[in-house]
């Protein structure tokens, strides 16, 4: 009854810090994704609807990144909570190990692991393809028409260019209004002057609604000899109205995920299938470009390369006997330039077949490296997440500090470490220096014996990372230093040490003389 309230205590302290810091490593991660897509987002007048899905999609792709330093910083937080006030001294001085008391959150670890990974192999591709299907349908939209006093605004076509002087923010007018339309199919160009009037989008964003007041219209006509004969055409008006139909200012939302074929948007049984598939085409490309380069070009059924004279031809039992270059020496010039030339061309064919042939097939190799990287990630981020929780525990139950203060150094410390193998590993394996098992699982390979060493020092109550146990050991040897100088003190000064040191140096001469 004792350990099953004990088990409770430490499993309420923990989930309070997991809550927390998931929600603060999210926030930070999101205001990173804000910071790269936020001109894409600004200005088109998109609804909150979207924006939130949007920004809940972008969160479901942060969680493989997120949720191994959410795990460690909890653990930190919770451990060095329980040290700091006394309550893990209890525990052990109860008699209970330290493996017995984080019981509870070795399983609540290993249950959210295996939670991870259906996140990471389920929810993941499915909110990559939403995610980026918004974002394709944003591209897509142009920019909400606001006009700016004295700049011009193209964001209507790239061949209509507008300019207002000033516009009255109350009313919406537009004054001093300069017009340049390019867009004609015969190139004939445009250009309108007003004093005043209204450009505007219908209620359905369907049409652009133009009312201009007291102005000049003046056409350039242009035909096929427009270099020796143009006209220009000069019209008046008190009022001129147009209705253009425009696209593009209507958000549309479109179902793109077929289009998003990346190796991200698929779980494990697709990215399997795809690894099987790409083999056999890596196979196939490569026995198309280096076969009938040996075969045809390289080593030809006579196994000769050059088109030699008769006179040289090899028999294939005595071609490893003789000298090539030595035989063609004793040719004449122009029997020995015709053979080069014959080289060089066949050499020069090769190369450009072997060129051909071999982008495609670094095509394939490449996508079959992608595939397999992410195929061993959805299973390295549950390992993480379990690895991450065994460095955080021991690291609190030894620093014994809690809060936000430490556990965040500490925490964004191992991150970085962590972060920066995970990169070096996933670049070997996405150039094909190193297998895809070898550089998706470094990081997991590095900081295992990291855990079980901190596991060790925290459960034979280790003082590895207590700042006092440290100040302690200094003051103790500067208590020592003090006693063995406490004789000289007063009496040894720098002139007397110089006398010394000059003593001893002047009885070494005199010795060697």
């Amino acid at each position: 009854m004792r350990i099953k309230t004990i088990h409770k205590l430490v499993l309420k302290s923990y989930l309070g810090p997991l809550v927390l810091t998931f929600c603060i490593v999210t926030f930070v991660l999101m205001m990173n994704f804000l910071w790269r897509y936020i001109d894409e987002l600004t200005g088109k007048g998109l609804d909150a609807g979207v924006i939130i899905e949007l920004l809940v999609y972008a969160t479901i792709n942060l969680i493989p990144m997120g949720l191994p330093l959410v795990m460690l910083f909890a653990a930190i937080m919770t451990m060095g909570n329980l040290g700091e006030n006394y309550e893990l001294l209890a525990m052990k001085s109860s008699g209970m190990s330290l493996m017995r008391i984080m019981k509870p959150l070795i399983i609540l670890t290993v249950l959210i692991s295996i939670g991870s990974f259906f996140v990471v192999n389920n929810l993941v591709p499915y909110a990559y393809k939403k995610m980026y299907s918004i974002l394709f349908d944003i591209r897509k939209q142009k920019q909400v028409m606001e006009f700016h006093d004295g700049l011009f605004f193209n964001g209507i076509d790239e061949n209509i260019s507008i300019r207002p002087e000033w516009q009255d923010p109350e009313t919406g007018l537009l004054h001093n209004v300069l017009i340049y339309d390019n867009s004609s199919a015969g190139g004939n160009m445009t250009t309108t002057v007003a004093e005043s009037g209204y450009i505007r989008l219908s209620d359905d964003k369907r049409f652009l609604l133009i009312t201009l007041y007291n102005g000049e219209n003046y056409q350039h006509t242009r035909n096929s000899s427009w270099f020796n004969k143009n006209s220009m055409r000069h019209d008046k008006f008190e009022v001129q109205e147009a209705k253009i139909a425009m696209e593009g200012f209507n958000f549309e939302r479109n179902d793109n995920s077929e289009l998003i074929n990346s190796s991200q948007s698929k779980n494990i049984v697709e990215l399997q299938h795809d690894i099987d598939s790409l083999d056999v085409r890596v196979a196939e490309a490569s026995s198309k470009s280096y076969e009938p380069l040996m075969k045809d070009n390289i080593f030809t059924k006579d196994i000769q390369v050059l088109q030699l004279p008769d006179s040289l031809r090899i028999d294939k039992s005595d071609f490893r006997n003789v000298n090539l270059l030595d035989s063609i020496s004793k040719l004449d010039t122009r029997t020995r330039n015709k053979i080069w030339s014959s080289a060089r061309s066949a050499a020069q064919n090769s190369r450009n077949s072997l060129t051909f042939d071999e982008s495609t097939a670094k095509v394939a190799l490449s996508q079959l490296y992608r595939s397999k990287n992410d195929w061993h990630r959805k299973l390295a981020v549950p390992v993480s997440v379990l690895i991450f929780f065994l460095i955080g525990a021991p690291l609190g139950a030894i620093i014994r500090k809690g809060g936000l203060g430490t556990p965040i150094v500490i925490s964004v410390a191992f991150f970085v470490f962590y972060y920066i193998v995970s990169l070096n590993g996933e670049k070997a394996a996405k150039e094909g220096v190193w297998s895809s098992f070898s550089g998706m699982w470094l990081s997991a390979f590095v900081l295992t014996p990291i855990a079980i060493y901190l596991l060790i020092k925290a459960t034979n109550d280790s003082s590895l990372l207590d700042t006092e146990w440290y100040y302690d050991k200094y003051r103790k040897l500067k208590e020592r230093t003090d006693k063995v100088w406490l004789p000289f003190k007063g009496r040894v000064t720098s002139s007397k040490v110089w006398q010394m040191f000059a003593s001893i140096k002047f009885k070494k001469s005199k010795t060697n003389k």
